[in-house]
């Protein structure tokens, strides 16, 4: 098997897309993030392409960003460069030319649900849970995912899960209509699979212009989202009150924060 932190194979007009770190809860780290773009561009040039499908090998779709590589910056670039330099990967999901049907299970966290929340469908295996803990690490979400958490389930559900970090499971999601089916995890990769050949099977041109519609109707919103996410996430990295919470942490203390 290819050691590649994300796999892409092909299933007649259906591509499948696996993140291939079972060991760390598919985590994603630097590498993994540019395999993701490659995986994209590839995608993007591919003749024939009807549906793509993204998954996790293991026991989860991707537990988030891997702890390990948390505030490592190897490049002397400001915080806005280096976040913008990542939205840029990502506005590859809202041209990609066929839709993306993912495959959730385990741990869906953070940057890693977001990313799943801008692809065309969602469906969870029964031990999928999502969580987006940013806030308490003290940034703050920053890939589109509060409005299209928003546009999907409201307000309300943005706020409670963002502001409190908690873990919302398969069925819940299910009922804000963040997925739109829960199947047993032993059936999740088959179900999967047969709904994108399900789309792949449909007029070509008519699967493209309603995706068409559909995009004009949400993604606007969401991709202003991102933009003012990069701005107020370069901020929080330099405010005063996420140094002390860095500090404290380090120290083991109580922070003091200034609001500032």
């Amino acid at each position: 098997m290819s050691e590649q932190t994300i796999t892409l194979e092909f299933d007649g007009p259906v591509a499948v897309m696996s993140n291939n770190r079972p060991e760390k809860h598919n985590a994603a780290n630097d590498a993994m993030d540019a395999r993701l773009w490659e995986c994209l561009e590839e995608l993007h040039g591919r003749d024939g392409l009807r549906a793509v499908v993204w998954r996790g090998n293991g026991k989860s779709f991707s537990s988030g960003r891997d702890v390990t590589e948390l505030g490592v910056r190897t490049e002397d670039i400001s915080d806005l460069e280096f976040i913008e330099r990542g939205h840029r990967g990502t506005q590859k999901f809202f041209t990609l030319p066929a839709p993306i049907i993912v495959a959730l299970k385990g741990w869906v966290i953070g940057g890693s649900f977001e990313r799943s929340l801008l692809c065309d469908m969602r469906v969870a295996g029964e031990s999928a849970r999502m969580r987006l803990p940013e806030i308490l690490h003290g940034v703050v979400p920053d890939t589109g995912g509060t409005a299209r958490l928003v546009q999907m389930a409201g307000h309300g559900l943005a706020a409670d899960l963002a502001l409190t970090g908690r873990v919302m499971d398969a069925e819940e999601a299910l009922r804000h209509g963040v997925v739109s089916r829960v199947v047993p995890d032993d059936v999740l990769d088959e179900t999967v699979l047969e709904i994108a050949h399900t789309i792949a099977k449909a007029p070509a041109f008519t699967v493209k212009m309603f995706r068409r519609s559909l995009s004009r109707l949400v993604d606007p919103a969401v991709k202003a989202s991102i933009q003012e996410e990069a701005v107020t996430q370069s901020m929080v990295f330099a405010s005063e009150d996420y140094a002390e919470m860095k500090a404290a942490r380090a120290e083991q203390r109580e922070p003091k924060y200034r609001g500032r």
